[in-house]
């Protein structure tokens, strides 16, 4: 009986898992998604609505059972271009705005963080004093 309940809950996992290990597709998905990334940039979108185009290219195509990161997708298109130097001369000068300055990022995330508190620090600073009720006859 156990040994039949073993098999009933194992038998899922490996129907799960074992299609999505076998046809996981190739990195077709970011060569494409490169040369989506580079086309656009070349013909003069700017660099926001190149990476979305190319991210969700990328996402979409990769299949699998977890998702690509935003992080992981630049990686493969700066792959990408890198390894097709030839093919793609012209998408080097866009490379950079992929991996943005980490520096500025850190700062600006702070400056949020700091932000963010200050509203928090008001907000209570605000409902203390809007809970305090005044008797305006007492004197």
């Amino acid at each position: 009986m156990k040994r039949c309940i073993k098999v009933k809950l194992l038998l899922p996992i490996v129907a799960i898992f074992v299609p999505t290990l076998l046809f996981i597709p190739k990195a077709s998905a970011g060569s494409f998604g490169a040369e989506i990334f580079c086309t656009m940039r070349d013909g003069g979108n700017d660099h926001e609505s190149s990476w979305q185009s190319a991210y969700s290219y990328i996402k979409k195509q990769k299949g699998g059972l977890f998702k690509t990161s935003p992080k992981q997708a630049a990686g493969q298109i700066i792959e990408t271009v890198v390894r097709e130097r030839d093919k793609f001369s012209y998408c080097v000068e866009y490379l950079d705005q992929l991996h943005p300055d980490r520096k500025l990022q850190m700062e600006n995330n702070r400056k949020e963080k700091r932000k963010k508190q200050e509203e928090r620090l008001r907000e209570k600073e605000n409902i203390n004093y809007s809970e305090e009720s005044f008797d305006r006859y007492s004197y």
